[in-house]
């Protein structure tokens, strides 16, 4: 019988032993997660550091050189509720992804596709837009082309911006052209505009304007978008917290119709057009 005892008293020391390391270790846990949280360093500093790229109508610079479009006004927004201000930095599509993980800025709202390539690096919020690719030609270039498959041929030349999904879907559906990758979306469409290649693949309206703003010169070979993507905000993995407020953040704003609101206004018109260049 004292044997037995002396056993439980050991058994139960051991569980109470093991109990109070898994509080600790969890409270220690919890102490790292908040430490690293992005939304803390924003609470804490007082301003959401936003990293994008410029192209129309996601993100442009006004007559004066202030920032418009609509990841502009979405970023605006999630500052404002958050009580902070913002901060936009610029940074080359090629190399965001990268800067956002050497902590350059605390999330992407760059009208960034969610993909499971890019899942693998960084975390995705829920989606807060959806984008689809397009396909603007020039119309001496491209005569007679109405279709996907008649740019898929290997004397076509396409261009577009480097580091996009634009690359990868014209990768997908033209395997046969001759792909031009640009740093900047400007230059893809200048060289189209100039007749060096033969169309430019770009996430819509954009493609859809420059069809209609150099109605002389270029048209839209096939009505529409030819794929459908889900836009979601960019953050570093293992910050569990800074993901859920901006999933919380976009449900909220997304049932109050705001996003949609917005969408409208800079996708669906271009009252914008006379604030840029």
């Amino acid at each position: 019988m004292q044997r037995y005892t002396s056993t439980l008293r050991l058994l139960t020391i051991t569980f109470l032993l093991v109990f109070i390391s898994s509080i600790a270790y969890g409270t220690n846990l919890q102490q790292e997660i908040t430490q690293i949280s992005a939304i803390e360093r924003i609470k804490k500093k007082g301003v959401l550091r936003v990293g994008m790229d410029v192209f129309q109508p996601w993100a442009m610079r006004d007559k004066k050189g202030k920032f418009i479009g609509f990841e502009i006004d979405v970023a605006t927004r999630l500052a404002s509720d958050m009580g902070v201000k913002v901060e936009f930095i610029p940074t080359a599509w090629s190399g965001i992804i990268p800067a956002l993980m050497t902590g350059k800025f605390d999330v992407i709202i760059g009208g960034m596709s969610i993909t499971p390539q890019r899942a693998l690096t960084i975390n995705f919020s829920q989606p807060y837009d959806y984008t689809g690719m397009e396909i603007v030609a020039h119309q001496t270039l491209a005569a007679g082309f109405n279709s996907l498959e008649s740019f898929n041929k290997p004397d076509v030349q396409i261009a577009v911006k480097l580091g996009t999904t634009a690359a990868a879907a014209a990768k997908r559906f033209f395997p046969k052209a001759k792909l031009r990758m640009f740093d900047a979306e400007p230059q893809a469409y200048q060289e189209l505009r100039n007749g060096n290649v033969h169309a430019v693949v770009g996430n819509a309206p954009k493609p859809a304007h420059e069809a209609s703003d150099f109605s002389d010169t270029l048209f839209l070979p096939v009505k529409g978008t030819f794929t459908k993507e889900p836009i979601g905000f960019a953050v570093k993995k293992g910050d569990p917290d800074t993901l859920t407020y901006f999933n919380s953040w976009i449900t909220v704003v997304g049932l109050e119709g705001w996003l949609q609101e917005r969408h409208d206004y800079w996708f669906g018109t271009k009252d914008w057009a006379g604030q840029i260049e």
